[in-house]
């Protein structure tokens, strides 16, 4: 809504260690979003135990640096994962091994808050500065360090608030969600899994050159083209989860409180944009949505179900 005032609190270049890479049961790199909105989550419940009644209702991701910590030697075909060395269990023998994908991340956040009046946004900060030096893990990964948060306020239509944001976020990219891909792709016909491969896959060519009669060949590298042109940087991303029992208490669950349910990952494509191409603030942020069995971190264009006020309805 054009005029609309949004308040943001920016955390920049947040270095963490070790973050969970593994997204999906069958997606590897950048955290998913619900690790993302889930951490700010968990944030807001810290902040609201020390009596801020601060609110977070979107969170924007903008990715500055990823280490993926994989393996490539020399004449292998694939990437293997980078394990750690887990100490003995109680009887002195090697734990099971189980592959963790890990990641090393240089991430700003930008997160949309309310209920917090302008005299309240310096102990806003130093809450948030000192909660996360002490108690607070992103995507399962430790924080190194990071750059004094940010409080700012940005108004829809005005182009030099926008660019005062982008500037704090430059250079990096922005996580975008680009469902609307999938859509059309399946809208055509195609399968939806057979869509997101031909999306996130590379093809290679090869021309032989009969001119100087030799052995020798041009090799050309091309990704899916949309609308005669390149989709830029696309990726597989992980956004919610689908429900597929019945909630009902289970054996030896962590909460005896909260009834227990299997889900399924929900994986569709999202694009790394650089911020200073984003026309609007609210094309960065991801808000929390519920629908029937889906739990899901969807952008507004794609604001179907119903939203959450703060994600307490999934404690």
């Amino acid at each position: 809504m054009i005029g609309e005032v949004k308040k943001l609190l920016v955390i920049p270049h947040i270095q963490v260690h070790n973050a969970n890479a593994l997204s999906s049961p069958f997606t590897i790199g950048f955290p998913a979003m619900t690790a993302w909105l889930g951490a700010v989550h968990a944030l807001q419940r810290q902040l609201n135990n020390q009596q801020i009644g601060v609110l977070f209702n979107a969170v924007g991701v903008i990715s500055h640096d990823i280490d993926l910590q994989t393996y490539k030697g020399e004449n292998d075909y694939v990437h293997s994962i980078v394990g750690t060395g887990n100490p003995l269990d109680k009887t002195g023998a090697r734990s099971a091994f189980i592959e963790e994908a890990r990641c090393h991340l240089d991430v700003s956040l930008v997160i949309e808050f309310d209920n917090v009046s302008v005299d309240e946004r310096t102990l806003l900060i130093e809450q948030v500065t000192h909660l996360l030096h002490s108690k607070m893990k992103i995507a399962s990964g430790d924080i190194k360090r990071f750059n004094t948060p940010i409080c700012m306020n940005v108004t829809q239509g005005d182009d030099s608030e926008l660019k005062k944001l982008q500037r704090h976020l430059m250079p990096g990219y922005a996580l975008i969600e680009r469902r609307d891909l999938m859509i059309d792709a399946m809208n055509e016909g195609q399968d939806a899994l057979q869509a997101l491969i031909d999306f996130t896959s590379i093809h290679y060519s090869c021309e032989s050159n009969d001119t100087d009669n030799t052995d020798k060949v041009q090799w050309f590298r091309h990704s899916k083209q949309v609308n005669g042109s390149s989709t830029g940087w696309i990726v597989p991303i992980a956004t919610g989860f689908y429900g597929i029992s019945d909630l009902a208490p289970a054996k030896n669950q962590r909460d005896p409180d909260t009834l227990h349910r299997f889900a399924e990952s929900l994986v569709t494509l999202g694009e790394f944009k650089m911020p200073h191409r984003v026309d609007s603030v609210e094309a960065l942020l991801w808000r929390y949505y519920t629908q029937d069995d889906y739990y899901l971190c969807q952008q507004s264009q794609f604001a179907t179900p119903e939203p959450c006020d703060s994600g307490n309805e999934f404690e």
